[in-house]
């Protein structure tokens, strides 16, 4: 199977659930334009200390699927299929035409039992997703590639 993307998400502030998108524009070192980190109004924007991997999270759907738990709920900005994000921590690795690296796992937080009202804690340990970089300007598509 190859590892693609097979959902997108942004919101425009830290209590709007995130909503499906099509494709959206990457911007290295910023984030994803549109979205709540892009614009600086997401939950964590203001935490210190500021460091890499800010910009762009992805969780698996196959973690999504065994949870019942929908892509806007989990407040991640991209949904694979196909690729084991745990591997990809240090790694850079491209989505479609945007180069990105792996900074850190993306464990949940108590923030996400506050908007599904769904205590995942447990559940989402070491499964989280993946807090990336952006390296480059470019668009980010469904049906990208992860590679």
């Amino acid at each position: 199977m190859t590892a693609q993307i097979i959902a997108i998400h942004i919101s425009p502030a830290a209590t709007v659930l995130p909503h499906a998108v099509r494709e959206v524009e990457a911007r290295a070192r910023r984030g994803l334009v549109g979205d709540r980190y892009f614009e600086g109004t997401g939950t964590f924007s203001d935490f210190e200390p500021k460091g890499p991997g800010r910009e762009l999270t992805l969780i698996e759907n196959e973690v999504l699927s065994s949870l019942d738990l929908s892509p806007s709920e989990a407040r991640r900005s991209l949904v694979t299929e196909g690729i084991r994000l745990n591997d990809l921590v240090g790694r850079k690795f491209r989505i479609g035409e945007v180069l990105v690296e792996g900074i850190r796992l993306c464990p949940p937080c108590a923030h996400l039992y506050k908007v599904t009202g769904r205590s995942l804690l447990g559940p989402l340990a070491n499964k989280g997703g993946l807090r990336t970089s952006i390296l480059n300007d470019g668009v980010i598509r469904v049906g990208d590639t992860a590679q």
